[in-house]
């Protein structure tokens, strides 16, 4: 029978033991201590030894968790600088107006979140005094992902410092009347104050982690240095649930992100109720961290702890605070004296005699009040260590108590995120506790007062001489006075006009060829971003591997294996492609601070993020709707688009969608362009929106996304006709007639009462197609003339989002008594016939526009879910194809009467329908 206290057999039986005595002595160590000492003293002695081992730099696995305590002693805490005094005043300023924001907002209904902001007071606070750069310093100041339900406390600050009125926090979630206060960071209702839209939780982090990679881009690119920039994350426990919380945080650590520093609020509490009730996220948190190779501080219990950790001689203390799960510290918080002597104290007899020794008082004080997060030395110390740190990025583990402050009907109650408001009697118990002077007079009919020392009171000359010497106020946004981007050379658009004669050419291939002409431009060239994630070769980007680098901190340590070969994988430290691996989500967070670096360091960039359609707005809308609340900037592009042209994909890669989900976000120009002349027109028309000389009144904090196809067909020459530019932009233009396409309409099959009236006349149809659809029209469009008399004209639609977006505005102006005609409305005038719409997306992206057409519409698409098969089996499927099309055109002129009813069933029998 095998021992169960026997060693058991490890990976390091495999390697070779050169002094198997030495060794056995040192197993008889462990095993006296276990015997004589006891199983807890074993355990003590072999962490601090791989402690010790780990500090002196030798090659070992390292701990994943340590005991639940302050990784930084009291002895070893830095005295904080400036006036302790004063910084608690101006913080019971801030928990005061946080806390009556709320409350006065609530008698409106709007709601609010008091609790998050009062448990996390002081690591915002003690940033603020000491560490967080402003925009007005040097270089480009720190970024601050603030944790949304914190905000009202933000406000609070900005109120205390003057940036905000009285009327203003009055106005806190009603933004309507133009004055009012966003619910939470936005960039785009507040762009003074915000930079980072966090309240999506999950997406504060992950784009932290990349902005702070950006920055090293930046610097090794020598676009700016933004070395001293340091990125600061606040986020809380329940939210490092999210997947993308920690999605990213091994390239963090891979890429020594040192210019970075979680801190999670660990108030032990989501929004229901614990985080971890029966487990210890804080443990938890450090494991996974410190298994990705972060550096990881725990800041957990406050200076009135520090008599009981004295008197913890055998240890019995931690190990009690490492078994007691989350929800029973929790609830030791709303418990007296006894019953945490019973349920703490009472499980070792080492600490039943450690509990004779305090006081009611002193145990109440440490369960329901002493947290790390509450205390600035404690706070001052980690953010210290945090930025003295160099080589991997710091996440501070910070306990705290949700609702603190607030009283016992919030602290640590499962529900105080939901309870929005304090009753007049708390906020005087809450007043006497912070020792604010507002006097009970001050509380008229019921109504909460703000409070404010004064403009020139010592509180605000304090703050406001700390934000001075940090570089000025934070958080704030600066869109720095830019000189526009030259436009590049014509010759890069003007090389597609041509079209491409007989050889058949991708509009992703297209699109690409424009992209490696432009990162030639000697202006602004190295401005541009190119991102993609894992997929350069599908797209035929890899051309672009030698030329411009692929972007690595350690540049290239290896010999490529394609070394050899002409078009090799290049990374370089100055490399300046974004290959994220297959992370459509990392790849979003580099386009987003790529695309909002005009306003974070001054420095604008052109990122341009390529991906298979699908895994876009399906995958990664929320980023795309950050994107535009962040005010960014760049080109969006869905390669091998459309739900029938990925041969034998299927389901899973058949995008028939994303230009609907994009419909739903204001900020984005969605354009489905069919030829290679009509991409060129549109970035040449991009560049110039968002990078050049704005026209007045025109929005530059958009970002277009284009659709482009991986199906090769022969691009034909940009036709010579007049407003194809506008058109292009606008969403629509007429790429040829039945007359200029050199067909004349045979066999009519004309109706009884037409035919009545003498020579026949050719009925006529609008065909609308956008992206490759087109090219089924145009096929449509021949067998229309020759085989059933139809004449048929071709418009190509770049874009039904922009044709809609124009006609909405057309009926805004309306309403505001102005009288204008839709351009869609103006383009189709007198077009004879009726309108068939066709797209290789859902019927719901061109009947976008169908209540503006004043001609008869109808509409054909791929609706349901995409499937394998060849492009021709699938677009049959589909019933887009144009056999299809010709089919509902001949439908279309029959119900009008222009054709004989026959025609139709003749038409299906002959295509096989």
């Amino acid at each position: 029978m095998t021992d169960p206290n026997a060693i058991q057999p490890s990976e390091l039986d495999q390697l070779p033991d050169r002094d198997p005595e030495e060794t056995a002595e040192w197993q008889a160590s462990l095993d006296a201590v276990a015997r004589e000492a006891g199983p807890h003293r074993a355990a003590y002695l072999m962490r601090r030894t791989l402690e010790r081992a780990e500090g002196a730099g030798v090659a070992l696995p390292k701990l994943l968790e340590t005991d639940y305590v302050n990784s930084i002693p009291t002895a070893a805490e830095p005295a904080v600088p400036g006036d302790e005094a004063m910084e608690r005043r101006i913080t019971a300023w801030n928990r005061w107006n946080a806390a009556a924001m709320v409350t006065r907002g609530s008698k409106y209904g709007v709601g609010g979140h008091i609790a998050t902001f009062a448990s996390a007071a002081w690591l915002y606070e003690t940033g603020f005094n000491h560490f967080f750069r402003g925009k007005e310093g040097d270089g480009s100041g720190d970024q601050l992902y603030i944790q949304g339900h914190a905000s009202p406390g933000i406000y609070a600050r900005a109120f205390l410092d003057g940036r905000l009125s009285e009327q203003q926090l009055d106005n806190f979630r009603r933004e309507s009347d133009g004055d009012g206060l966003p619910s939470y960071p936005h960039p785009r209702r507040l762009p003074w104050l915000w930079e980072f839209p966090t309240v999506s939780m999950g997406l504060g982090p992950l784009s932290a982690i990349y902005q702070a990679r950006f920055n090293r881009y930046l610097t090794h690119r020598g676009v700016k240095d933004v070395s001293g920039s340091h990125v600061w994350a606040f986020l809380g426990d329940g939210e490092m649930d999210e997947p993308e919380s920690t999605a990213a945080i091994t390239l963090a650590s891979r890429e020594e992100l040192d210019n970075l520093t979680f801190v999670i609020n660990c108030n032990l509490q989501r929004l229901d109720g614990p985080v971890r009730a029966n487990f210890k996220v804080v443990q938890e948190l450090e494991g996974r961290f410190r298994g990705a190779g972060w550096n990881v501080i725990k800041t957990l219990w406050g200076s009135a702890w520090d008599e009981l950790f004295a008197l913890d001689t055998a240890g019995a203390l931690v190990r009690r605070l490492r078994e007691v799960p989350d929800a029973q510290v929790q609830t030791y918080q709303t418990r007296d004296a006894a019953y945490i002597r019973e349920d703490f104290f009472g499980s070792d007899p080492a600490l039943v005699e450690m509990a004779k020794l305090l006081s009611d008082d002193k145990i109440l004080e440490c369960f329901h009040l002493s947290r790390g997060g509450h205390e600035a030395r404690k706070v001052y110390a980690a953010y210290k260590a945090a930025l003295e740190h160099k080589g991997a990025p710091t996440v501070i583990l910070a306990q705290t108590v949700k609702g603190f402050t607030l009283g016992e009907g919030f602290a640590s109650k499962n529900a105080n995120h939901q309870m929005k408001k304090l009753t007049v009697d708390e906020f005087k118990t809450m007043r006497d506790l912070l020792e604010l002077p507002i006097s009970d007079s001050r509380f008229v009919d019921g109504v909460v007062p703000y409070g404010h020392p004064g403009a020139d009171s010592p509180e605000v000359r304090y703050l406001q001489e700390r934000r001075a010497a940090l570089g000025g106020p934070a958080p704030a946004r600066r869109v720095h006075p830019v000189a526009p981007l030259p436009a590049p050379a014509e010759k890069a658009f003007a090389a597609f006009d041509k079209g491409s004669g007989t050889q058949n050419v991708a509009t992703t291939m297209a699109f690409v060829r424009l992209v490696k002409d432009l990162v030639r431009d000697k202006e602004t060239g190295r401005r541009w971003v190119p991102i993609v994630p894992d997929e350069a070769r599908t797209f035929g980007m890899e051309s672009l591997f030698p030329s411009l680098g692929i972007y690595s901190p350690k540049g290239q340590t290896y010999e490529p294996v394609d070394r050899d070969q002409l078009m090799y994988y290049k990374e370089a430290t100055n490399g300046q492609i974004l290959n994220e691996g297959i992370t459509e989500a990392g790849s979003m967070a580099d386009f987003i601070a790529a695309s909002t670096s005009y306003a974070t360091h001054g420095e604008t960039m052109i990122p341009f993020y390529i991906f298979y359609s699908m895994f876009g707005w399906q995958r990664t809308a929320d980023q795309m709707w950050q994107l535009g609340d962040q005010l960014g900037r760049g080109f969006l592009v869905g390669a091998t688009a459309g739900r029938t042209t990925l041969t034998g994909e299927g389901l899973q890669h058949a995008d028939g969608h994303s230009p609907v989900i994009a419909a739903t976000n204001p900020a984005a120009l969605t354009y489905d362009p069919a030829f290679a002349y009509e991409i060129a027109v549109i970035v040449k028309e991009g560049l110039r929106r968002m990078y050049g000389e704005a026209a007045e009144g025109e929005d530059q904090n958009v970002f277009y996304y284009l659709t482009v196809y991986n199906e090769p067909l022969p691009q034909p020459a940009k036709p010579v006709v007049a407003g194809i530019d506008e058109g292009i932009v606008k969403g629509l233009y007429r790429f040829n007639t039945a007359e200029s396409a050199g067909l004349s309409p045979v066999s009519p099959k004309l109706s009884t009462s037409l035919e009545q009236g003498g020579t026949p006349i050719a009925p006529r149809i609008q065909l609308l197609g956008s992206g490759t659809a087109i090219h089924w029209a145009l096929d449509a469009q021949r067998m229309l003339a020759e085989e059933w008399g139809v004449a048929a004209d071709v418009w190509s639609a770049t874009s039904w989002g922009e044709l809609r977006r124009d006609a909405m505005e057309a009926d805004a102006a309306l309403l505001e008594g102005e009288e204008r005609v839709p351009y869609i409305r103006r383009a189709l005038q007198g077009a004879e016939g009726p309108v068939l719409a066709v797209s290789d997306y859902m019927r719901q992206v061109p009947d976008q526009i169908a209540q503006w057409v004043e001609q008869d519409y109808s509409s054909l698409g791929t609706d349901g879910f995409g499937l394998s098969d060849t492009r021709e089996g699938a677009r049959r499927h589909f019933g887009v194809d144009a056999e299809s099309i010709v089919i509902a055109a001949l439908a279309q002129l029959s119900r009008r009467g222009e054709l004989k009813a026959t025609t139709v069933k003749e038409a299906r029998e002959r295509y096989g329908r």
